[in-house]
């Protein structure tokens, strides 16, 4: 399978550059796998498509200010570091900018030392690992020195960096949100709990792994990046019990749906457990775990559109990609959202 099977034309101006406001006046495309008819709605209006007995799974991981600026030691020159994932105490997978300048064995210092990293090694995508040192506290240092580190499609920062949070964040450790999420407000999320569906939450700290490009001509050439997730008991049994009564399973977002495949066993019941996952889904996977995905529009060529495509077919897709286009719908992290059912 060709990565250029999933190119699509769209303009520069369709970008989303802020979010909507209310958050769930944004436009829902709702795309009916059956048949692929498409239906044109608001967000909030996706309490219509809910029945009493589904459940909703959510990602409530919380994006960490995880860029950061410091200078070279010795030779001066300003660099760029992005936190990925935390190998063990104060040891971190990044990326950084200018790659080429970052040797093994120099000393990063950020905030005029109030932080400081040495390089120990490098990784496999062409990363660095950091050693960092300091005085008090990480997460309070990272959050007076560092900035959230937003798509390089979004040109301007967001006035309040919740913006570029979910109203329900809560656990530490993503590098980039779960923007399906985006769409929920507080309001939203009571009005559908009143309707008799459960709301679940699961984790998946998003690293590299998700908006990495792909890079190979052939799509199963592609290697995913190693992910955390977390399930716990409670979350597995509201599922569980939700799908054996015939409630739908419904994933909040791509992260939620890698999750729930990954912890499923092959009759679709969901078993608690954490771990890393690289689980890679692309047209010819047999999903198990779930009956509908809320998403938002994806990136060209992007592992989130291939997953998007194996759940409802990659021609139903790319219609209905045509179709926002010619409706002006909002793309990417702050644009509008799609209801797969």
């Amino acid at each position: 399978m060709k990565v250029e099977d999933f190119d699509f034309y769209l303009p520069q101006e369709f970008i989303a550059q802020e979010p909507a406001e209310p958050r769930d006046a944004s436009r829902m495309l709702v795309l009916s796998r059956k048949d692929g008819t498409l239906e044109h709605r608001l967000f909030k209006d996706i309490v219509l498509y809910l029945r009493k007995g589904d459940v909703l799974v959510f990602n409530d991981t919380r994006v960490i200010p995880a860029r950061l600026f410091g200078i070279l030691e010795k030779k001066g020159l300003t660099v760029e570091v992005l936190l990925l994932k935390q190998r063990m105490p104060d040891v971190w997978e990044v990326l950084v900018s200018p790659g080429k300048k970052v040797r093994k064995g120099e000393l990063l210092e950020f905030g005029e030392g109030q932080l400081c990293a040495t390089v120990q090694g490098y990784t496999e995508e062409g990363g660095r690992l950091l050693k960092f040192h300091y005085s008090g506290d990480f997460k309070e240092l990272l959050g007076s020195l560092g900035k959230m580190p937003l798509p390089p499609y979004i040109k301007k920062y967001p006035k309040d960096p919740a913006q570029y949070q979910t109203v329900y964040a809560k656990h530490e450790g993503s590098v980039a949100a779960p923007t399906a999420g985006f769409h929920f407000t507080e309001s939203l999320m009571k009005k559908i709990e009143e309707k008799g569906v459960s709301l679940v939450f699961v984790l998946l700290h998003v690293g590299l792994g998700t908006f990495r490009p792909v890079r190979t001509l052939e799509v199963e050439n592609h290697r995913m990046h190693a992910e955390y997730y977390s399930v716990d008991a409670d979350a597995a049994s509201v599922i569980n019990e939700a799908r054996s009564r015939g409630g739908r399973v419904i994933a909040v977002g791509t992260t939620v749906t890698r999750v729930l495949e990954t912890v499923s066993d092959e009759k679709g019941t969901i078993h608690p457990g954490s771990g890393w996952t690289e689980i890679f889904i692309y047209p010819g996977y047999r999903f198990k775990a779930i009956d509908g995905l809320i998403t938002n529009f994806h990136l060209p060529r992007s592992t989130l559109l291939m997953l998007v495509s194996a759940f409802a077919g990659r021609e139903k897709i790319l219609d209905a990609y045509k179709a926002a286009v010619q409706q002006k719908y909002r793309f990417f992290s702050f644009g509008d959202a799609m209801l797969i059912l």
